[in-house]
């Protein structure tokens, strides 16, 4: 029987958004797991100190800076992954921004910036590492949210962007079966993480800090074990979806 902390062993793993929170908690659990994994986002100090942390424990990593809006940036950053490694075998997009506020008052520049990272982002990373997870019949994590569900009012931009991330994945899913290529949507509900960062609706954000004060929220750790779940899974095995919420969260 293999090991929980070898069963991803000669496995490559390219994981984005991973200066902060959900993508953090999961490049170090894929790579605790045996995984080589390569970690991409802007912030590059904060890659270099999850590297040190990964390489200090024994495990593998690679810092690449890159913006998942540019295409540019991911075209370089699956060919660095590829030629550092000679192969790809999970990806997990996990890029994203949360920019809540009502339509009437919403911002276009963050309506385009959502779509741009949390959907066109995605969907284009998923475009260039593809050619490689068919040749090593890999696995793709898509990292949606409970807001992929539940369309809540302030959410309009926001909610648009994780429904188009639980479409594009299923029908991905439905193309890429055949070439024995593995799709998951992850949804979480309320995680403790730096996403309300960004919001700049003082209205919204106070709303998100209320039900964050109120309630036990999810943790990074928490959404990186079902990623961890579901990319542990035999061959034969396609998770092809997880909805996670805090046991404290109605909608």
């Amino acid at each position: 029987m293999t090991s929980a902390n070898s069963i991803l062993t000669g496995k490559v793993a390219l994981v984005t958004g991973a200066s902060s929170g959900i993508g953090e908690a999961t490049a170090a659990a894929l790579a605790a797991a045996g995984a080589k994994v390569a970690v991409a986002a802007r912030r590059a100090d904060r890659l270099e100190a999850l590297v040190a942390r990964i390489e200090k424990a024994g495990d593998v990593a690679l810092a690449i800076e890159a913006d998942i809006a540019k295409a540019s940036d991911i075209v370089a950053m699956v060919d660095k992954v590829v030629s550092q490694w000679g192969r790809l075998d999970i990806l997990v997009n996990n890029a994203g921004v949360m920019l809540l506020a009502p339509a009437a008052e919403a911002d276009l520049d963050d309506w385009r910036q959502m779509i741009e990272l949390n959907l066109i982002g995605l969907m284009a990373t998923t475009k260039a590492a593809l050619p490689h997870l068919k040749a090593s019949k890999g696995h793709i994590v898509n990292v949606s949210s409970v807001a992929g569900r539940v369309a809540n009012p302030g959410a309009t931009g926001y909610a648009a962007t994780k429904f188009g991330v639980v479409a594009f994945s299923e029908s991905l899913r439905r193309e890429v079966y055949a070439d024995k290529v593995r799709v998951t949507v992850i949804e979480p509900g309320l995680v403790r993480t730096e996403l309300g960062d960004h919001i700049t609706n003082a209205e919204f954000k106070a709303g998100l800090e209320h039900r964050l004060a109120t309630m036990e929220a999810l943790t990074a750790d928490d959404i990186a074990n079902a990623i961890f779940y579901a990319v542990s899974q035999p061959p034969r095995v396609n998770v092809n979806e997880i909805l996670i919420r805090p046991t404290d969260q109605e909608r």
